[in-house]
């Protein structure tokens, strides 16, 4: 069964900014249903064009590019609360497919309805603008990673961003462990990195007590240790916004 918009459990993780009756009872419209996708399994292809827009409400997915060669690049981990289907010019094929790496649910919605939403909700136009804008930013960050830092730099950072952003989502459990389905391929694929160098840099993160993935299930150690080997600079979270 759907849930209506206004009872997501999302809106009450305090990771997303508020939106008035009237911008949820739009959503609520705009919303043609909800769909479950088995892990391992596409919700869009590459190639494919398909016409829809889709928020993650539960589980985990990837956005990649797959090249002539058979090489795959895995431009970013999707999570619940983001925004799907902003990359491509509506109408056009997709040039990037996305993974479902958990069992996952997705909200799904028309994509022609999006000019409407600009046209009567100027603000929710906004957020839709800001989520690009975000989004983008993961990318450059991304990029920061494959094109200058070193390997064991590269995988600090997914690390340290990948654990805040499951954390942000309310994802965290008492012992301070988050869900963690990505394996070393998928790392590979993200950072530009081989299956080998991966596995044998996070070994040595590991025995540096840095972090610990146990069962699909990711815990930092070392938090300040990571952050410097990383480059990273926590900023406070703010409220993002939920479509």
């Amino acid at each position: 069964m759907d849930v209506p918009c206004a009872d997501c459990p999302l809106r009450k993780t305090g990771a997303f900014s508020p939106n008035t009756t009237e911008e949820i009872s739009f959503i609520q419209s705009f919303k043609r249903g909800e769909v479950n996708i088995k892990a391992g399994n596409l919700l869009v292809r590459e190639g494919v064009i398909s016409g829809e827009l889709y928020t993650l409400l539960r589980g985990w997915a990837f956005r990649y590019r797959t090249l002539g060669n058979g090489k795959r690049q895995i431009l970013n981990f999707l999570l619940p609360g983001d925004f799907i289907g902003l990359q491509e010019r509506l109408g056009t094929q997709a040039s990037s497919g996305v993974e479902v790496l958990t069992d996952a649910v997705f909200c799904r919605f028309s994509s022609e309805r999006l000019w409407e939403l600009y046209r009567n909700h100027p603000a929710l136009g906004y957020d839709i603008t800001w989520i690009a804008a975000h989004e983008e930013l993961i990318v450059d960050e991304n990029l920061v990673s494959v094109g200058q830092r070193s390997a064991a730099q590269r995988i600090a950072m997914l690390i340290l961003h990948l654990y805040k952003r499951a954390e942000s989502v309310g994802m965290k459990d008492a012992e301070g462990a988050v869900p963690f389905p990505v394996t070393q391929q998928h790392m590979a694929d993200a950072l530009g990195l081989s299956l080998v160098h991966t596995n044998k840099t996070l070994a040595q993160l590991t025995r540096q007590r840095m972090f610990t993935i146990r069962n699909s299930r990711m815990t930092i150690g070392e938090p300040a240790l990571l952050n410097k080997l990383a480059d990273y600079f926590s900023v406070p979270l703010r409220g993002r916004p939920l479509i």
